[in-house]
């Protein structure tokens, strides 16, 4: 019986390895600081086109790594003219991609005004301007809500944009992810596949999705969707990320 289930642990293993593909770049977040060859912060609080109210650091007040975890933290406290200070990170200019298979492990606030996102930007993003450069919501929560939603968003004379939430208990760790190659964009929620949009042969417009993109991840206070924190709202709060993978899927290659 014993040889039975240590033969059959490692079939599990290996046709995980193969549906995972090969990892072609990841983030553990196992090192004492954040890496820099990785990542790079966007510090401000300009509202970030959605009317957000944080301004985002880059001090380990509002992120840091601890006991294996990225750790961001949204703060409640005047800081350079805003009443909030939270982070985002970003590995524009360092780690690009296009197409494979993106996920992250991560738990994140649930409260009035919170705003957690792990999402991808096309890298062109400075000369395109969005919404021509892409984007990629793998995942998103707003405030109370139980679910957890994907959405890509482009061009097509205006902006359009597609996507579907599916319900999580987002304050436990969830594996978020896309799997993306040159026929279609699928969400996936713990392995499971919650959502699909087709970008095959350019449809609608999608060229976007056909050139690199970088990944963010950051916790925004307040903002159009959310609405702004009240009296019931948590601070400091914290989204713990505990890694971020990037496979290159079986049959389409990972460009960087």
């Amino acid at each position: 019986m014993k040889k039975y289930f240590v033969i059959l642990a490692l079939f599990v293993c290996i046709q995980a390895k193969a549906q995972n593909g090969k990892l072609v770049w990841s983030d553990e977040f196992n090192e004492g600081s954040i890496s820099k060859t990785n990542w790079i912060y966007d510090i401000g609080g300009n509202g970030w086109g959605n009317n957000e109210l944080e301004c985002y650091t880059n001090r380990p007040d509002n992120s840091k790594i601890e006991k294996g975890n990225l750790l961001i933290i949204a703060k409640k406290e005047s800081f350079n003219g805003k009443s909030y200070t939270s982070a985002r990170l970003k590995t524009e200019g360092l780690q690009n991609f296009t197409y494979g298979k993106i996920e992250a492990r991560m738990k994140v606030p649930v409260g009035q005004g919170m705003w957690p996102a792990f999402w991808m930007l096309g890298k062109n993003i400075a000369t395109a301007n969005w919404p021509k450069c892409g984007e990629i919501d793998i995942m998103e929560h707003i405030s109370n809500t139980k679910e957890t939603v994907g959405t890509m968003h482009w061009d097509n004379n205006g902006h359009v944009s597609s996507g579907k939430p599916t319900p999580c208990d987002v304050a436990q760790f969830h594996v978020y992810g896309i799997e993306w190659d040159a026929k279609s964009i699928r969400w996936m929620l713990d392995g499971n596949k919650y959502f699909e949009g087709n970008i095959a042969n350019n449809v609608n417009n999608t060229d976007e999705f056909h050139q690199p993109f970088f990944i963010i991840l950051n916790l925004a206070v307040g903002g159009a969707w959310p609405g702004n924190p009240d009296t019931t709202t948590q601070f400091p709060d914290t989204m713990f990320v505990d890694y971020v993978r990037v496979y290159e899927l079986p049959g389409a290659s990972v460009s960087k």
